[in-house]
């Protein structure tokens, strides 16, 4: 009930943090720490066996990625330009787009009676290209005003996602049982993370949110429908079922905001890590209420 709650909990530390940021302001240097935690906990719910299903069903699963890494970082580009947004939110909307898929779209996937297998698939793959297809749709996409460090970037990745994804699978195949023992906490640990990342990077930009809060909300609100209506009308226009294009909506529709957010804190500016902060807390409620819509009309499947 507590983590179904996030995008509540979410704008509440988000007010505190405006009215008073200083405590989030002491722990911003543990923001590179709290995302690999997060990254870890995904880890330690994986197998390798699970990484065999890619091979068993590639097609969706490249359908998926694939559209992902199309849809949301061209979107991104074009709404930050024709909302006219600072290079600097520009530069953030970019980074949200062109990071892999959010690892909550799991478990609205589940809700909406999506196929969950097909979404871990895709999310772990998705996790893997962005390795190196976030440095270089960042630079692609970022204004040419902007310098992108694209080999910070890409050793942020590796040190924030692949080696803590990696280490979760290592200690999941090693103490399976004790893991099993602690799994049912590690949603509620993995959320208060995000939380305390939200509220770091919103403590830091607090005096810019009245003139650019506005903006980033409508850019932010703009990028997830239109990634939720690619990822489905590209399921339809590929000839899958109801139940794969569900789940294609919310991979391709949600993203790993946090690291969005976190990469835009280290190599561009605060400014730039508030549209994935937002994303966060938006694509939470839009991924809930599309579930729960979802969750009353059973999605007809059919065998390949």
């Amino acid at each position: 009930m507590i983590t179904r709650l996030f995008p509540f909990w979410a704008i509440v530390v988000s007010a505190l943090a405006v009215f008073w940021p200083a405590p989030f302001l002491r722990i911003t240097p543990a923001v590179t720490f709290l995302l690999a935690f997060i990254m870890f906990t995904m880890g330690v719910t994986l197998t390798p066996g699970d990484f065999g299903r890619i091979a068993r069903r590639p097609w969706p699963v490249l359908a998926g990625v694939g559209l992902h890494y199309l849809v949301m970082p061209l979107a991104a580009w074009l709404i930050a330009h024709a909302l006219h947004m600072s290079p600097d939110l520009a530069t953030g909307m970019v980074l949200v787009g062109c990071v892999a898929s959010g690892t909550a779209s799991n478990v609205m996937i589940y809700l909406a009676r999506g196929d969950v297998a097909l979404s871990v698939s895709i999310s772990m793959l998705s996790t893997l290209v962005g390795i190196v297809a976030t440095p270089l749709l960042t630079r692609l996409y970022v204004s040419a005003g902007v310098a992108v460090d694209s080999w910070g970037l890409f050793r942020s990745i590796v040190t924030m996602v692949a080696l803590p994804v990696l280490g979760g699978v290592v200690v999941n195949t090693l103490c399976h049982r004790a893991v099993r023992r602690v799994e049912p906490a590690l949603p509620l640990v993995a959320m208060v993370s995000i939380l305390s990342i939200i509220a770091c990077i919103v403590a830091g930009v607090g005096p810019s949110l009245a003139s650019a809060g506005p903006v980033v909300l409508l850019g932010v609100v703009a990028h997830n429908a239109l990634g939720l209506l690619g990822g489905y009308w590209g399921g339809r226009a590929l000839g899958f079922d109801e139940a794969v294009c569900r789940t294609l909506a919310l991979e391709v529709g949600m993203q790993n905001s946090g690291l969005a957010a976190t990469l835009g804190r280290l190599y561009f500016s605060p400014l730039a890590a508030l549209p994935g902060a937002v994303f966060s807390i938006w694509h939470n409620i839009s991924g809930s209420a599309l579930a729960a819509l979802w969750a009353g009309r059973p999605a007809k499947t059919r065998r390949p």
